[in-house]
């Protein structure tokens, strides 16, 4: 099976994929995901529209409004956040309150899809799919609570989960393998940056035409480059001090005692070990993108530490 190293989707979003003459690969994206065809009638101003490749390079997200006025927001997330199920909540429920003028009905509240490409471990499942929806269930019976005929038809919708939100999370780096369905394909494109010379999932076709490495600029691909390495320092000190902080909770925990004495002490030395390898971490990664050129700003907003404390370091 032969690919073709194109550029990663994340930076396409950021820098190529908000132009309408490339619609058609995010358009293709979500006609294989929501397995009907998706249609963008526009892209809407979204949290992270920045044009600098230092700005929020560990995410980016696109918002963006079909035909029927539903909203998509896709974004891509490289580094871990514990919290990242919050920010999700987060981001749609801004949306839904965004887009609704004071006054309005709550039946004129749009449909919104968020849409969540992540390069971390986020929970624990092993699938790379995870798809979240709104239902109510009765307590008693079980039953699942529907719409009335008036609402169904009111509202031109089945199902309660209709009307809410839904979410889709693609755990792109779980997905192991050739992949063997247009879905796979496109998780493929995502985990490696390759595109397979068979697939044939909606959209793919237009990123090969307009996402080929081979294609930029040498000033584009020096900056391209430049992101991969900043999220690669991320990562590998994230995961580095994640093992480390592990380890010397574990050991603290050991000699906390025996029994329950060990018990409680591992949880403590679980805590303090992660606490302490955290505070590591960052410590490391602002040396590194100091050494980088980053300027004091953008370190500031990636890492959380003040001006000064990064002038210390």
């Amino acid at each position: 099976m032969k690919t073709q190293k194109y550029i990663r989707f994340d930076w396409a979003m950021k820098r190529m994929l908000r132009d309408k003459a490339n619609y058609a690969v995010l358009e293709g994206l979500l006609t294989t995901l929501f397995k009907e065809k998706i249609t963008i009638n526009k892209l809407l101003e979204s949290e992270s529209n920045q044009e600098d490749e230092f700005d929020k390079y560990n995410r980016v997200d696109i918002l963006a409004e079909n035909s029927k006025g539903e909203l998509f927001i896709i974004e891509v997330q490289n580094n871990d956040e514990y919290a990242y199920f919050q920010r999700m909540l987060f981001g749609v429920s801004k949306l839904v309150t965004e887009y609704i003028n004071r006054g309005e009905g709550y039946q004129n509240i749009k449909k919104i899809y968020s849409v969540n490409i992540v390069y971390f471990d986020l929970g624990q499942g092993k699938d790379y799919l995870y798809h979240g929806k709104t239902e109510f269930l009765g307590v008693n019976t079980g039953e699942v609570l529907n719409l009335s005929p008036f609402q169904r038809q009111k509202f031109n919708v089945d199902v309660v989960s209709e009307l809410y939100p839904e979410y889709f999370i693609l755990k792109v780096n779980d997905f192991k393998g050739e992949p063997s369905s247009q879905l796979e394909e496109w998780i493929y494109y995502l985990s490696t940056g390759d595109i397979t010379n068979d697939s044939t999932a909606p959209g793919l076709n237009e990123a090969r035409k307009k996402l080929e490495l081979a294609l930029m600029s040498k000033d584009e691909l020096s900056a391209y480059y430049r992101h991969l390495d900043n999220t690669v320092i991320l990562k590998d000190n994230i995961y580095t001090s994640r093992g480390e902080g592990m380890l010397e909770g574990r050991a603290m925990g050991r000699k906390e005692g025996m029994r329950e004495g060990l018990k409680k002490g591992r949880e403590k030395g679980l805590v303090e070990g992660f606490e302490k390898g955290r505070e590591e971490t960052m410590r490391n990664i602002v040396s590194k993108l100091k050494s980088a050129g980053s300027s004091i700003e953008f370190i500031a907003e990636v890492t959380g530490f003040t001006k000064d404390e990064i002038l210390e370091l």
